[in-house]
């Protein structure tokens, strides 16, 4: 278990790099590149981690088969390694000198081993982050469309629109389609959705990018999604309090839900009102909210049983 291994992931090529022993190697980003490295690799028993970036979903084939394999794999944030690739004074950078920091940073660090998402999660995810894509693609052609006063331009825009709407109903249509066949799902969607303020979007992003939820305690998920205050003190200073970190796309989700909670959810509306009563800045109030609903969603899908006002909110 002494042994470390970076794997920098690239759409063409894999750089392999051991630790301690220095061994190297560059493989095919294929099934037959993943099959030679394998072969190339020692026996799980013997590796401590393999660590690899996440680069947008191109680490997932290669993390799949050497997990199905038995190996200890981490999949960590890419912004966390730079860092420490710095801290190290390893400011170049190409293919080879990633794979041994990332061979570095997991004999120092042990990142942890997570679960790898089942093929099922990993489309139901890629199908949330085309829809988000799409409205992505939609808002920019709208801006567009205000600004140009070229009549043929504006139609051009108008049928891109029209498009992009319904790929979004294609997108929405696939996404129901996957909640409602499999039956776990189904269940924490409707879980969810009897939060006031907790809509469709934000459960099925809760459901797609955060399964740990249930699972965990609330102290563990807030720092999980990055809406957990982080202290900024030095000496005798007291900085202000900030979120850094986590799974964005939840974060995002859940503090949209914020704001429509403080209008529909009759607590959480009234927590809120208490906190910018107190001189919280809306934002800070927001975030605070978005955090306590995380908190109700993880108690609702812990004890399996709908919101219950008197009993989860204290």
């Amino acid at each position: 278990m002494n042994t470390f291994i970076g794997l920098d992931v690239c759409r063409e090529f894999l750089d392999l790099h051991v630790r301690p022993t220095g061994q190297v190697g560059r493989f095919p980003n294929t099934p037959a590149g993943h099959r030679q490295l394998l072969a190339a690799l020692p026996a799980p028993e013997a590796v401590g981690r393999i660590v690899l970036e996440a680069t947008g979903g191109l680490e997932a084939p290669v993390a799949a088969a050497l997990a199905a394999a038995g190996y200890p794999v981490a999949v960590v944030n890419p912004r966390q390694v730079r860092d420490f690739a710095k801290a190290a004074g390893q400011l170049a950078k190409t293919d080879a000198l990633d794979a041994a920091i990332l061979a570095h940073f997991g004999e120092a660090l042990k990142p942890d081993v997570r679960p790898l998402p089942s093929a099922e999660l990993q489309e139901f995810r890629e199908l949330l982050d085309r829809r988000e894509q799409l409205l992505q693609m939609r808002t920019a052609e709208s801006n567009r469309h205000d600004a140009t006063t070229q009549k043929a331009v504006r139609k051009d825009i108008e049928a891109h629109l029209a498009w992009l709407d319904k790929r979004l109903l294609g997108v929405e249509a696939q996404l129901n389609h996957r909640i409602a066949a499999n039956l776990h799902w189904k269940a924490a969607e409707e879980l969810l959705r009897s939060i006031p303020g907790l809509g469709p979007q934000t459960a099925r992003i809760l459901i797609g990018q955060l399964p740990e939820l249930g699972r965990l305690d609330r102290r563990q998920l807030a720092s999980l999604v990055g809406l957990a205050p982080v202290n900024s003190d030095s000496g005798q200073q007291r900085g202000v309090r900030h979120i850094v970190g986590g799974r964005a796309a939840v974060r995002k989700a859940l503090y949209m839900a914020a704001l429509a909670s403080t209008r529909h959810n009759a607590v959480l509306g009234a927590f809120y009102k208490r906190l910018r009563s107190q001189g919280k800045v809306a934002k800070t109030a927001l975030i605070a909210v978005a955090r306590k609903l995380l908190c109700i969603a993880n108690a609702v899908l812990r004890n399996r049983t709908p919101w219950q006002q008197p009993a989860l909110i204290t």
